[in-house]
């Protein structure tokens, strides 16, 4: 068997168990098996295929076909200029919320020292993504799950920024020291109902990452309450929000203190990301 033969077997069990991305993932699953970028495949597809890789290549498909995600099975995720280890005990990044490293970015200048706070860090992707490009500012990391912490301290160590973010295994309530110029997070917004909708690669990210409770809205209050004395006056509160959140987060906002500055959409035109200002 050769290479194209392999991709080819691949691509028609993913299609037949609905994996919408069948090629693209036999491809994916194949280059990593292969050690290979996956242009190097595409240009080696005559090149014979061994019997050990092949059976490692079905053990994968496997998985993927059980719609695991496939950045569970690489153990890797590309966000926005880097690549993060990802495993089940984090989130996997997604792009729309490159819009928060987007804002943070433009909002502090190249030689700028800021204090930042990362809630929920979960892989690390944000605050390390930060602080790759301002590296005069310093990082804290927050995370009420061990194991993900474990995740984001290996990421921080693999972009050589272990020495600048200080990761504390810790819920956003019971953490009272410091003033931060900025608070961001991904903080859980999916609601019971919309939870028990999502799709069926989605219920492999942990849940606690997720949910949040009745309306979606619990951990996002608890936020808002409580960055009102962890940020500095002025300080900026930028976070991700769920789908037709907007309106009711905004109003939360206003009645404690906050300033809003801006509403960030993502590709859908959608509310996503909101950015605030610490007035009281």
């Amino acid at each position: 068997m050769n290479n194209l033969e392999a991709l080819n077997f691949g691509s028609k069990l993913l299609k037949k168990n609905k994996i919408i991305s069948y090629n693209l993932d036999s491809e994916l699953l194949l280059s990593n098996i292969l050690n290979l970028s996956r242009e190097q495949l595409l240009i080696n597809l005559d090149k014979s295929l061994n019997k050990e890789n092949y059976y490692a290549y079905k053990k994968l498909l496997r998985r993927r076909k059980e719609n695991e995600p496939i950045a569970y099975i690489l153990k890797k995720k590309e966000f926005w200029k880097y690549c993060f280890i990802v495993n089940k005990n984090v989130l996997i990044p997604r792009p729309e919320t490159e819009l928060i490293v987007e804002q943070i970015l433009k909002m502090i200048g190249f030689k700028s020292s800021k204090s930042i706070l990362d809630v929920g860090t979960g892989s690390g992707c944000i605050i390390i993504s930060i602080l790759k490009e301002r590296s005069n500012c310093n990082g804290t990391a927050i995370d009420i799950s061990k194991n993900a912490l474990k995740v984001a301290v290996s990421n921080a160590k693999m972009h050589h920024l272990r020495n600048k973010i200080k990761f504390i295994n810790i819920d956003i309530d019971k953490l009272n020291h410091n003033k931060y110029d900025f608070i961001l997070s991904n903080p859980p917004y999916i609601s019971e109902i919309d939870f028990k909708r999502l799709e069926k690669s989605v219920l492999f990210e942990p849940k606690i990452a997720l949910k949040a409770g009745q309306d979606g809205l619990s951990e996002i209050k608890k936020l808002i309450l409580k960055s009102k004395s962890l940020l500095k006056l002025n300080g900026k509160l930028v976070f991700e929000i769920g789908f037709k959140q907007e309106d009711k987060i905004k109003n939360f906002l206003k009645e404690n203190g906050f300033y809003i500055n801006k509403i960030c959409k993502d590709i859908f035109r959608n509310a996503r990301i909101i950015i605030s200002t610490n007035l009281k």
